[in-house]
């Protein structure tokens, strides 16, 4: 269940069907879908001569090239590409969509090939985006596509395309999975219903799909809110929280000094093995890492400039290319790691984040709130990490008798928070507070989840930084290992009330199951770490596990979602 593998093979299905020099057309949604799968030397490798946004109107006729166009089936993209038939730039046309085309759409494109140009219309099914080979998200953005309509209610635009992302994904892969969703969660139950009615309603697709028995999880983000508000030290999940990735691509024009050609860059697995082999290393190894990776490139720099013969020179000139990508890999990673450390000191996170896993894991609420007292005092700190460290004591102490919320809350704008800021706190606890959520994740809502908890405290950890594991992380293990099999009937049902249970409660665990999950609200890269984790654990089980969500969220994008589309 390699999500990468599965956009890359209908990029190369696009790319190479069409023999001879070739333009590729993409719309604003397939541009980052192809982006993050492949790679501009790629695609000229088979023939693509210019890669260019189909809405851009002011591209040079040249009849003399066929045109492959990939496109989305939105109202935009088809208004475009109806423009494009109409005054065509390009001697023939082959037509891929990125999902399931209505009939409607054929016949106006039929209409509008008055030139009968298009030679080809085709349906390739990579309408998400594929992050990781575990990895992957719909893309949706508050700005375009608003997951809440009011409360936890779906707004229907940001539904609509989460339907399409998930069941291209199913089709990429080839399953119709049984459906299961979080009890408590109407959106997760509706999102379900949706998909199962288009499964039904398109079964010529769905009914050719094979493989292993595949569960489709549908969870709520609301019912784990505190994984996405913590700092993670894992070299992926720092980027993403410290600086950002947009499907891909970070962006360092604001670091100090930086150069001109570093300004943008690029992260793949597939095309930069030492990000894949680093991504899951923690701040502490990551340093080792880098080093052995500048001491690597250094000692075959050094071995390239001994040229002294004419085979010397071919040698050098054959290995290049692979050299240039080498030493342009060293020089992006010693920056990244670079401004994660500047980051790291100047944010003061460390201590943030100590106080962060002990609010999120263990219960000792009068150190805790003398902690959280001084660093709120602090000048040092910022804003909006004083902000985090509140919504999580809110969250964990929420029914704690004497808590001191309010407290907080007057002591953050005393110290010149921002009012709109204070407010994310009472708007994460409409969201994601004890009322709403399904699962004690603090342990602390009963006797023997708070004996368990303070058990779980006295049991050595890595180190006091990385003490906490996602519900989701639990909760596949569970599954995967058979534990607590009616608790997880009972929370996870199954859509189809008729449908056998699934396998669980058993000793032997779930084997030979590909299990994808699916998270409304958004996915975190701690949660990306610990299904790459159990993939790698369960291997000769036969189990796999896919991640997806609505989006990627760090901290900064989690907090904004919910204070301009939960509770604007």
């Amino acid at each position: 269940m390699d999500i990468i593998k599965a956009v890359q093979y209908y990029t190369n299905r696009i790319i190479t069907d069409t023999s001879s020099m070739k333009v590729l057309l993409l719309d604003r949604e397939t541009t980052p879908i192809i982006s993050l799968v492949s790679t501009q030397t790629h695609l000229l490798s088979k023939e693509v001569y210019l890669v260019d946004r189909i809405e851009n109107r002011q591209r040079d006729a040249m009849r003399h090239l066929k045109c492959v166009c990939f496109v989305r089936p939105t109202d935009a993209s088809l208004q475009a590409l109806r423009d494009e038939l109409r005054s065509p730039k390009y001697g023939d046309y082959y037509v891929y969509f990125s999902n399931i085309l209505k009939k409607s759409m054929v016949e106006m494109l039929a209409e509008n090939d008055e030139n009968e140009v298009v030679r080809e219309v085709q349906e390739f099914f990579a309408d998400f985006y594929a992050v990781t080979p575990c990895l992957f998200h719909i893309g949706l953005e508050p700005s375009t596509h608003p997951l809440f309509a009011e409360g936890h209610s779906w707004n229907p635009g940001a539904l609509g395309r989460t339907v399409q992302g998930l069941s291209a994904v199913l089709l990429a892969l080839k399953r119709r999975p049984n459906i299961r969703y979080e009890r408590n969660s109407a959106m997760a139950q509706r999102l379900g219903r949706e998909l199962d009615y288009l499964m039904d309603h398109e079964s010529s697709l769905f009914g050719s799909t094979s493989g292993s028995p595949t569960q489709l999880v549908i969870l709520d983000r609301k019912n784990d809110p505190v994984t996405p508000l913590l700092t993670h030290w894992t070299y992926h999940a720092m980027l993403h929280e410290l600086i950002g990735i947009n499907n891909g691509r970070i962006d360092l024009s604001h670091v100090p000094d930086i150069r001109p050609e570093s300004k943008e860059v690029m992260l793949a697995q597939d095309q930069d093995s030492f990000f894949k082999q680093s991504q899951f290393l923690n701040f502490g190894d990551l340093g080792v890492s880098v080093k052995e990776f500048v001491d690597s490139y250094q000692s075959q720099s050094q071995s390239h400039h001994k040229i002294e013969s004419i085979s010397d020179m071919k040698r050098f000139v054959e290995a290049y290319p692979e050299f240039r990508k080498l030493s342009g890999n060293v020089s992006k990673h010693v920056t990244l790691i670079g401004e994660l450390s500047r980051l790291v000191s100047q944010r003061h996170l460390l201590a943030v984040s100590e106080l962060e896993q002990s609010l999120a894991c263990n219960e000792q609420h009068g150190t805790d709130l003398r902690a959280l007292r001084a660093l709120i005092a602090n000048p040092k700190i910022q804003p909006e990490n004083k902000v985090r460290c509140v919504v999580l004591y809110a969250l964990r102490y929420e029914q704690t008798q004497g808590n001191a919320v309010n407290e907080l809350k007057q002591l953050l704008s005393s110290n010149g928070v921002d009012a709109d800021m204070v407010s994310i706190i009472d708007v994460m606890l409409r969201y994601g507070g004890a009322r709403e959520r399904q699962s004690d994740i603090f342990q602390n809502e009963n006797i023997f989840s708070r004996g368990k908890n303070i058990f779980k405290g006295l049991q050595g950890t890595e180190n006091v930084y990385t003490q906490h594991t996602p519900a989701l992380a639990i909760m596949l293990e569970d599954l995967v290992r058979g534990r607590q099999g009616l608790h997880w009937q009972e929370r996870l049902p199954n859509l189809d009330p008729n449908a056998r249970p699934p396998m669980l409660g058993n000793e032997n665990g779930m084997f030979n199951q590909d299990i994808i999950v699916f998270v409304v609200g958004g996915v975190t890269m701690e949660e990306e770490m610990a299904v790459a984790k159990l993939n790698a654990k369960f291997v000769s089980q036969n189990v796999r596990v896919l991640l997806g969500g609505t989006s990627i969220h760090n901290s900064r994008t989690f907090m904004s979602e919910l204070s301009t589309t939960f509770f604007p």
